[in-house]
């Protein structure tokens, strides 16, 4: 039976699909190629390969997008009536409650699995990215810790698994090793996103946005070209690093240029234009008719019921374009989801809807209305998912709203607490500025 580059034994495939799916999984984990079209031609170069409908499947399922999810789902009912080995069984198994958007029970299956298979690439990046939308972005080091004493350097794909690492490390705030590790996996694969982006991170959260821009413009040609499927979010780690250093013309210069002509109309990425907007316009900057185009992009990609992260950056633009009545049903879906009993319930409930009515309150000028949503929402603010860096939207906005609705203590409070995190950070410091002008 053939076997994939990991020695996985692959049901239903042949010489020919293999070599398309291993570009694929090696694609998907790099960030760099067309995933689902090596996909597709595993596929049809072998319609018994049950890995290869998987594989297709996982990209769209975990793409944060409704209507990728749709897509993904007759591809697993086709693969559900295929012969399956242990292994392809148990990511069947994972897939079909990741696509209903039940994260946790995924992941659950996938890191059992990948006890029994620790070189599984796929299963390792599926996990990553459910852990990443379920808030749990640090228990990728400890599945990669774990897996990695039985990879060789030598391995195809040692360089993917030790990125993963090196972006866990990032997230549970071991900052210095996530740096080195990260470093070393971006030599291994210069071309890959993720070394690229924990190094990113990593600068961001230590308040280095001089270093990052350097690191930025060292590696741009590696980074920026067509192949890269998450350049629009390292577009707009460029720009964070410019709203630091106080360089707000630049980062909307990132916005309008390379960032929108690179974020492309799935969920995932849709998130990126709507928060450096909604930052950029908390500064000052006018948006214009810039967000009826955010909104225009996030059509119905975001539905109340899948992924609460995606939801909220889809609220974001029909809030900035104004779009009352969409918002509306946005929170009436979230509702009947925070009520409806499945794993997503819970953070539906405690993070999504106070943050979107918050969030909401803050576009209509009601600063005490979003306080009151927003300051006790920020304890589990860990929950919508997304890393440190993309949630800090939502309590830049809270500490904005403070400040604008003269809650001294609170505003005073929050301003020191991200200074203390970011001392050189030109928001954190104008921050500071907006308390201490506020009447005692």
């Amino acid at each position: 039976m053939p076997k994939d580059a990991q020695g996985h034994h692959l049901t239903g495939a042949t010489t020919e699909a293999v070599l398309h799916y291993d570009a694929a999984v090696r694609a998907y984990g790099l960030g760099y190629g067309d995933a689902i079209g090596l996909f597709e031609a595993a596929r049809q170069a072998a319609p018994e390969f049950a890995m290869a409908h998987i594989g297709k499947a996982w990209v769209l399922a975990l793409a944060n997008d409704s209507g990728f999810a749709a897509v993904a789902r007759p591809l697993i009912e086709t693969a559900r009536a295929l012969p399956l080995n242990d292994r392809e069984r148990t990511h069947l198994a994972a897939l079909s409650r990741a696509v209903e958007g039940e994260r946790g029970a995924g992941v659950a299956i996938l890191d059992r699995h990948l006890m029994s298979y620790p070189r599984d690439v796929l299963a390792h990046f599926a996990a990553l990215l459910m852990d990443a939308f379920y808030g749990r972005f640090a228990l990728v080091a400890d599945r990669s810790a774990r897996a990695l004493p039985q990879w060789s350097k030598s391995d195809p794909g040692y360089g993917i698994l030790l990125a993963f690492y090196g972006f866990g490390l990032e997230e549970a705030a071991d900052y210095a090793r996530a740096e080195a590790t990260s470093r070393e996996a971006a030599e291994l694969e210069p071309y890959g996103y993720w070394p690229h982006h924990a190094v990113s991170h990593v600068m961001e959260m230590t308040g280095r946005p001089d270093e990052g821009l350097a690191w930025m413009d060292a590696r741009e040609p590696l980074w920026s070209t067509p192949a890269h499927t998450g350049q629009a979010h390292i577009w707009w780690h460029k720009a964070l690093f410019h709203v630091e250093l106080g360089q707000y013309d630049a980062a909307v210069a990132v916005y309008d240029g390379p960032l929108m002509a690179t974020q492309r109309p799935v969920g995932l990425s849709l998130t990126n234009g709507s928060a450096l907007l909604w930052r950029l316009e908390m500064l000052g900057c006018q948006a214009g008719d810039r967000w009826r185009k955010e909104a225009a992009d996030w059509g119905n990609r975001a539905d109340g019921r899948m992924c609460v992260f995606t939801d909220i950056h889809a609220a974001m633009a029909e809030l900035g374009a104004g779009d009352h009545a969409a918002v509306e049903r946005r929170l009436a879906a979230m509702r009947s989801t925070a009520a409806d009993g499945t794993e997503r319930a819970i953070v539906y409930r405690d993070v999504g809807l106070p943050v979107v009515q918050g969030i909401a309150a803050f576009r209509r000028g009601a600063y005490v209305e979003a306080v009151d949503h927003l300051l006790p929402a920020r304890f589990d603010l860990w929950r919508m998912g997304g890393s440190k860096a993309q949630r800090d939207v939502i309590e830049w906005t809270l500490t904005e709203a403070a400040a604008r609705a003269g809650i001294r203590d609170v505003a005073l409070s929050l301003a020191h607490e991200r200074l203390a995190a970011r001392p050189q950070s030109a928001p954190n410091r104008r921050f500071l500025e907006q308390a201490e002008a506020i009447s005692p």
